[in-house]
């Protein structure tokens, strides 16, 4: 699947870090913000996923809902919640199959066994709303999602 705005993803179910599955089927009349990083644990995807936590209000009073994704397995992805601190933000393990959601979006970045760094945003129903790809280093501007996330609420 390659990403375009109008297009729907496929229905997913995940853990969280408390290993509790998520679907997108539990966001019925919110949108959703997948924010996919690469790997738990490294300096630019803590700085994400602490900026999802610090606007997680935000991303609420415009009807969205925000939740992190990555390949990495639920009990890595619970350990590094706790160090960063998360209260409100679900992280989502893309592990088993290893990236096989990631992959079915085609952000999957097979030599390297990780997701690209992507922001998507989606309805209820999965059509995608807005996204954008950031190269890996890159720190997505929490600003600029917060207006796109806007702009569709």
């Amino acid at each position: 699947m390659k990403l375009n705005v109008g297009d729907k993803i496929p229905e997913f179910k995940l853990n969280d870090q408390n290993g509790e599955e998520v679907s997108l089927s539990d966001f019925k009349g919110t949108n959703v913000l997948l924010s996919f990083h690469p790997l738990a644990w490294t300096g630019v995807c803590t700085k994400q996923m602490k900026a999802l936590e610090k606007n997680y209000d935000k991303f609420a009073e415009n009807n969205t809902a925000a939740v992190g994704l990555s390949v990495d397995p639920v009990p890595s992805k619970k350990a590094w919640a706790g160090d960063m601190g998360l209260e409100k933000l679900k992280i989502l393990s893309d592990f088993w199959p290893h990236g096989g959601f990631a992959d079915q979006l085609g952000i999957f970045i097979e030599e390297k066994g990780i997701s690209g760094r992507v922001n998507i945003l989606v309805d209820d129903s999965g059509e995608i709303l807005w996204f954008k790809v950031y190269d890996i280093p890159e720190l997505p501007d929490i600003e600029e999602v917060i207006a796109a996330v806007e702009d569709n609420s």
